[in-house]
């Protein structure tokens, strides 16, 4: 078994503590933990397409989230090359801003959105409504008509209630909205149970076990305003094996036979979701799009031969796959502190404002001293943050060159899904900005917030 698989279960999510792992060169890069763009210089600075970071800490500040256009791009087109043949939706709740929103519109992608405010960006931007997916599990009233206003292509139903208020609103339109109907299918991810979303104890989607999916998608046909295209099945994020998407395609596909048997109808589209797992430490091996097409496409094809179904058409909703890797996070370093021998703190401008992901969900990631290269011994620390909690840790064990000090850039990779997304104003810290390089030209695509921008908000 892989050390991800391993520990997934008890919070690792899909690494090994730094201090299992040998140190190795403190000015190293390892190429799959990086976006393809970056690159060290003689002088041991990184450069992003051609962009010192040292000059992008002077134009925008730290901590700054730094987006490889160009690697985003290429992961697109990796994907859409995979599944040539299926619609890839970009899980925008990974990142969104209606740049990113006209990047995957440029690479031919659909968009999936969770809530009225992610739907809202994509109109903004110009995103086709009949290219958007909208997902979530207590869609308003609001949402929903906002919706169908815009005709947006597929709303995945999540629950009875939500049938019954999408009816009436299509009812009252005259219009029959394309929906999937999402699956719970029972399946235990190798992931941490915040982000697992197949197995039966949770929030999402119709249970199979206990045949509410089924009555779902029946009552959807029989009532005939909705136009039910298929079935929709997500297991968890961040996952590396996919004997889980085999498991999951098999009994989704199942309920098809089961609906075409008592209805009629062979149901056109399948979904199977995201999930998909990037590399945040060396001992994480994601699946190349390639791969993962390959599994996902023999699976569905096998599944659909044993059913006697035709093989329906595929979507897959990949978003930390595509935006993970592409971004790094670059901080600066205020304070160094070692406590009695135990472990050196080097602590950063930002922290758990602009990552909750390690306090969270235990996530790992790596770092390394991005404005200089170092002929330090290797020190082990662990990389913090600025704000008032002890839990407030951005990576908890690193190697870093023993020379750390104040001033020095420090960058840490893989922030590019769930960091902004997620980022808080927490002790009333502004959040950081995000800042695109591409062909040496750095553009700011979300700005900075300010001690402006939050005594706005306060009216008292």
């Amino acid at each position: 078994m892989r050390a991800h698989e391993a520990g997934a279960l008890h919070g690792d999510i899909g690494s090994r503590p730094a201090w299992l792992r040998t140190p190795g060169d403190v000015n190293a890069l390892v190429p799959q933990l990086w976006p393809r763009n970056v690159t060290r210089a003689a002088d041991g600075a990184l450069a992003v397409a051609g962009r010192d970071v040292r000059e992008l800490a002077a134009e925008f500040g730290t901590p700054v989230y730094v987006l490889d256009e160009d690697d985003l791009r290429s992961r697109c087109r990796d994907f859409r090359a995979a599944f040539p043949d299926a619609d890839v939706y970009y899980a925008g709740k990974a990142f969104l801003c209606r740049a990113v929103v006209r990047m995957i519109a440029e690479e031919d992608l659909f968009l999936d959105v969770c809530t009225g405010g992610e739907l809202a960006t994509a109109l903004a931007a110009g995103m086709p409504p009949e290219r958007i997916g909208f997902h979530g599990n207590n869609k308003s009233v609001g949402e929903l008509s906002r919706a169908l206003d815009a005709g947006v292509g597929r709303i995945i139903l999540d629950s009875f209630t939500e049938i019954d208020r999408l009816t009436a609103l299509a009812r009252e339109r005259g219009v029959r909205p394309g929906v999937l109907i999402r699956v719970t299918v029972g399946v235990e991810a190798h992931t941490h149970e915040f982000i697992a979303t197949a197995h039966e104890d949770q929030k999402f989607g119709f249970s199979l076990a206990g045949g509410a999916a089924a009555t779902a998608a029946l009552k959807v046909i029989d009532e005939g305003v909705l136009d039910l295209r298929g079935l929709h099945s997500h297991i968890g994020s961040q996952i590396f094996d996919a004997n889980g998407f085999e498991v999951s395609a098999r009994r989704v596909l199942a309920l098809q036979a089961q609906i075409r048997d008592a209805r009629g109808i062979e149901l056109p589209e399948l979904d199977l979701g995201g999930g998909f797992g990037i590399a945040y430490t060396t001992q994480d091996d994601p699946a190349s799009p390639q791969e993962l097409a390959k599994r996902l496409r023999k699976i569905v094809d096998s599944e659909c031969a044993a059913e006697r179904l035709a093989v329906p058409r595929l979507s897959i909703e990949p978003g930390r796959a595509i935006v993970g890797p592409a971004v790094f996070t670059l901080y600066q370093v205020g304070t160094v502190k070692d406590v009695d021998g135990i472990r050196t703190y080097v602590s950063v401008d930002g922290g758990m404002s602009d990552n909750i992901r390690t306090a969270l969900y235990d996530a790992s990631y790596s770092a390394t001293v991005a404005s200089r290269a170092s002929t330090a011994e290797p020190m082990l620390a662990r990389v913090v943050g600025k704000h008032c909690e002890s839990g407030d840790i951005v990576v908890k064990d690193e190697f870093l060159p023993a020379d750390v000090q104040p001033g020095d850039l420090v960058a840490v990779p893989g922030t590019g899904a769930y960091c902004r997304s997620m980022a808080s104003n927490y002790n009333h810290v502004p959040r950081p900005p995000v800042v695109a390089v591409r062909d040496g030209r750095a553009r700011l695509i979300v700005r900075r917030e300010t001690e402006e921008d939050l005594l706005a908000l306060d009216v008292g």
